[in-house]
C-alpha cells in the first residue's frame, strides 16, 4: 500500500507512474487527497472539541468550589453539546476513514523510474541470454516422457482430486525431492536461513503482503475457518516480521523456505496448461529479503545473479527479462522474470520472478527498522522463486533426452542417488 504523505507530496508524478502500469489513476489519487483534506479537518475539529471541553471542565469545577452551581451548572450544557457533537465527528471520521483506506489498497505500487512501457508480456524487455536453443525435433514434450518412463501420473491425480494435481512417483518423485534440496542447500550457501512455514494464513497475512484483496479469485479460501492455502512461501515467511521493529544492522534479513503452493489458476486454459505447464499445486523454493532502502536495488540485482546462477547448474539455457509496467504485479515496483527454453515445446518457460516491493508490502506489514540515530523507517522486502519446480522438471526431462535415457545435471547427481532415468 501507498503512503499517504507520499500520495500528498507527490500528487502528479503518482499518476504518472501508475500510468506505466496502465493504471488511470487520476480519479482515485484526486479522491484520496480530497479525503485525506476531510479526514484532518475532521480531526482537527475534534481536537478543538476536546480541547474546549477540557478547558470548560476546569472552570466548571472552579465555579462549583465557589458555589456559584448556576454558572456551573450552564457551562455543563455546553460541554453536552460539545459531546454530541463529538459523537457525530467520530462518526463522521470513521465513515471518512473507511473509505480512504478502500481506496488506498486499490492502488496498485508505483512502477520503478527504469521499468519499461508496455501492455503486455510482448512488450517485456529482454536484458540476458544464455545457454543454446535445441530445436523441438527431435525432442519430445515432457509430458511424453514423463509417461514413456513411469515419472507423473496425471491421470491418476485427476481421480484423486482433479485437473492440475499430478502425481509424481518412482524417480519422478526423487527428482523432484531432489530439486527441493539442491535449491534449499544452494540457499542456505549462500546465507539464507531456511524455515518451514504454515501451508495456511488468515487473511491478516494475505493483506499485508498484498495477495487480498488484489488476487482473491486465485487463493483457496477453507471458508469454515476463513484462511487461505499459500500460493507462494513468500506470504507466510514474509509475515514472520509483521509488526516488527528491527534494527539496522540486522538488515538484511535473509531468509529461504520450501513449500507447496497452491493456485486457483482461474481462466487458464489450451495448450499453455497442459502437463506440468500449469499446476493448481506446486513445489517451490521461494527466497525473500528485508532489506535497507538504500541496498534494496542493489540485494534485487543480487537475487537475480543468484537464480541466474542456480539455472547454470542445472545447465538450462535461460533468459532474463525485465518486466513492462502491464506485465507487472499489483504489488510489484520492479520485476525480473527468468525463463528456461523448452526444448519439446519450442517455448519458453517462466520459472522464476524476482521482485522488489519498495515499502509497498512493509506499509501494509508494519514492518519497521530502526537507524543508527533512533528514527523509524519502513523496509523494503524482495522475494523470488528459487525456484519454482514444475516447469524446471519440464526443461530437464526436454533438454537431457538420450538414447540411453534421460540424463541427470551433475549438480543434481548428489541429490538423485543416480545420473540417467530409464
Amino acid at each position: 500500500m501507498l503512503q499517504l504523505n507520499y500520495i500528498r507530496d507527490h500528487e502528479a508524478e503518482v499518476i504518472e507512474r501508475l500510468g506505466i502500469k496502465n493504471f488511470n489513476g487520476m480519479e482515485i489519487i484526486h479522491r484520496i487527497t480530497l479525503l485525506d483534506d476531510k479526514r484532518r479537518e475532521t480531526q482537527k475539529r475534534l481536537d478543538d472539541i476536546q480541547s474546549q471541553s477540557n478547558i470548560l471542565a476546569k472552570e466548571i469545577g472552579i465555579l462549583f468550589k465557589s458555589g456559584k452551581t448556576v454558572e456551573a451548572n450552564h457551562l455543563k450544557e455546553q460541554t453536552s453539546e460539545l459531546k454530541n457533537q463529538g459523537k457525530e465527528l467520530d462518526l463522521e471520521f470513521e465513515q471518512i476513514k473507511k473509505e480512504l483506506d478502500e481506496l488506498l489498497v486499490r492502488v496498485p505500487n508505483l512502477p520503478h523510474p527504469s521499468v519499461p512501457s508496455g501492455k503486455t508480456a510482448e512488450d517485456n524487455l529482454q536484458v540476458h541470454q544464455e545457454g543454446e536453443l535445441l530445436p523441438a525435433d527431435p525432442f519430445l514434450p515432457h509430458w511424453d516422457l514423463t509417461t514413456k518412463y513411469d515419472l507423473i501420473d496425471f491421470t491418476t491425480g485427476n481421480k484423486i482430486t482433479g485437473a492440475g494435481f499430478p502425481v509424481y512417483k518412482g524417480k519422478g518423485a526423487r527428482l523432484q525431492r531432489a530439486l527441493i534440496n539442491f535449491f534449499l542447500e544452494e540457499a542456505i550457501k549462500a546465507g539464507y536461513q531456511e524455515v518451514q512455514p504454515p501451508y495456511m494464513v488468515n487473511a491478516a497475512s494475505a493483506f499485508a503482503t498484498g495477495q487480498l484483496p488484489d488476487k482473491d479469485a486465485q487463493m483457496y479460501h477453507v471458508g469454515l475457518d476463513d484462511l487461505y492455502l499459500i500460493p507462494t512461501a513468500e506470504v507466510p515467511v514474509t509475515n514472520i516480521y509483521r509488526d516488527t521493529i528491527l534494527k539496522s544492522q540486522e538488515l538484511p534479513v535473509k531468509n529461504v523456505a520450501y513449500s507447496a503452493c497452491f493456485r486457483r489458476e482461474a481462466g487458464s486454459y489450451g495448450k499453455d496448461v497442459r502437463g506440468l505447464n500449469r499446476l493448481h499445486q506446486f513445489d517451490k523454493v521461494e527466497i525473500v529479503q528485508i532489506a535497507h532502502p538504500d541496498k534494496s536495488y542493489e540485494i534485487l540485482e543480487e537475487m537475480r545473479e543468484y537464480v541466474a546462477g542456480l539455472l547454470r547448474k542445472l545447465e538450462l539455457p535461460f533468459r532474463i527479462l525485465k518486466l513492462c509496467g502491464g506485465d507487472m504485479s499489483f504489488t510489484s515496483a520492479l520485476t525480473y522474470d527468468m525463463e528456461v527454453w523448452s526444448s519439446g515445446q519450442s517455448r519458453w518457460l517462466e520459472v522464476s520472478s524476482i521482485s522488489n516491493f519498495e515499502t509497498f508490502q512493509s506499509n501494509r506489514l508494519k514492518l519497521r527498522f530502526k537507524d543508527e540515530a533512533g528514527k523509524i523507517h519502513l523496509a523494503h522486502t524482495l522475494n523470488g522463486s528459487a525456484l519454482a519446480l514444475p516447469r524446471i522438471m519440464a526443461a530437464l526431462l526436454e533438454k537431457n533426452q538420450t538414447p540411453e535415457g534421460i540424463r541427470i545435471p551433475h549438480a543434481l547427481i548428489p541429490y538423485t542417488g543416480f545420473g540417467v532415468i530409464n
